[in-house]
This record gives C-alpha cells, sequence and structure tokens, in this order.
C-alpha cells in the first residue's frame, strides 16, 4: 500500500498556474486523458481509470474528505484492458459515476502536479505529494503547502472532495 499527501483547488487561471507549474518542474507536462469509472464499495473508493490506449488500472483509495493537505493510501493495479475489467466489476458492484478528465502531469521532485480539465465541473490542480516508508506526514503537508505557494494558489481556493462527489452534488 502506498501513501501519499494530496490536496485539490479549483482553480480559474489554468494558464497562469501551468507557467508557475512548469517553472518548477523537472520537465515538461505529459497529457493523459483519463475516464474514471467509479463503484460502490462499504469502505474507501474503487475506481477503474482507462486510457486512451485501452489500458488502465484498479485504483483503491482511502482519504479523509477535508481540505487542505490530507493522507491517502491506496494501491494501484495495472491492467491491459480497462473495459473488460469495467464490465466484470460491474457485473458484481453498482457503478457510481463515470469522471472524464484531461490531465497534465508535471513532476517536481516527489511530488505530481495535475492540472485537470474535468467535463462538467471544470478546472483543478491536484498535488502529490508521494510519501516514502518512513516519512513523516508532517513533511508530506509541508511540502504540499510549499508547492501550493509556488503555484500562486490561495488556500481558500481547496476543495476537499473527490471529483465523483462533486459531480453528484452538481445542480
Amino acid at each position: 500500500m502506498a501513501v501519499n499527501v494530496e490536496l485539490k483547488t479549483r482553480v480559474r487561471d489554468l494558464d497562469l498556474v501551468r507557467a508557475n507549474a512548469a517553472a518548477i518542474a523537472a520537465g515538461p507536462p505529459r497529457i493523459i486523458g483519463q475516464r474514471d469509472t467509479f463503484f460502490v464499495v462499504p469502505r474507501g473508493r474503487l475506481k477503474v481509470r482507462a486510457f486512451a490506449d485501452g489500458s488502465g488500472e484498479l485504483i483503491a483509495y482511502e482519504r479523509a474528505d477535508e481540505r487542505g493537505p490530507r493522507q491517502s493510501t491506496y494501491t494501484r493495479v495495472e491492467c491491459a484492458d480497462a473495459a473488460a475489467l469495467c464490465d466484470a466489476l460491474a457485473r458484481v458492484l453498482v457503478v457510481r459515476g463515470v469522471v472524464l478528465k484531461r490531465r497534465e502531469l508535471f513532476m517536481a521532485g516527489r511530488a505530481r502536479i495535475h492540472l485537470d480539465v474535468v467535463e462538467s465541473l471544470g478546472s483543478f490542480v491536484e498535488l502529490e505529494v508521494v510519501l516514502a516508508e518512513g516519512d513523516s506526514l508532517e513533511r508530506g503537508h509541508r511540502e504540499a503547502r510549499d508547492l501550493l505557494k509556488a503555484l500562486g494558489i490561495p488556500e481558500d481556493a481547496l476543495v476537499p472532495d473527490a471529483y465523483i462527489d462533486l459531480l453528484e452534488r452538481r445542480p
């Protein structure tokens, strides 16, 4: 099981954040189209993430829904056929919903900076500071807050929810 510290924010000016991310990143971003199919589960969240080439990954994760940096524990399993995996899971689990997004992934040290345009929701930034075994949660929180400042994003833009939760509450 892997652990990271993450936070999510809404952004109005994705171009400004992109320029700030490019200034601190190790290289150019990778553009990724993602289709996340969420399933109803008794604890945490379970999704199949599908990529444009048909491959994907099963991701099970638990994370508190709170503003600010928070710990996320997760397990990722790669799969060659995301559609087949979704079909198999849908036979025994209820599909909660689907999130479609275009993601720009920048790497800055051990942090992943995601610039997301989410269908029906708008623009967001998701930061993930990947913790190594024995790393303190506090250090990860500090790194996430420092990245937020470097990107020029105010803390009042923080969002506690997953994209699927935001979609479900949409009017």
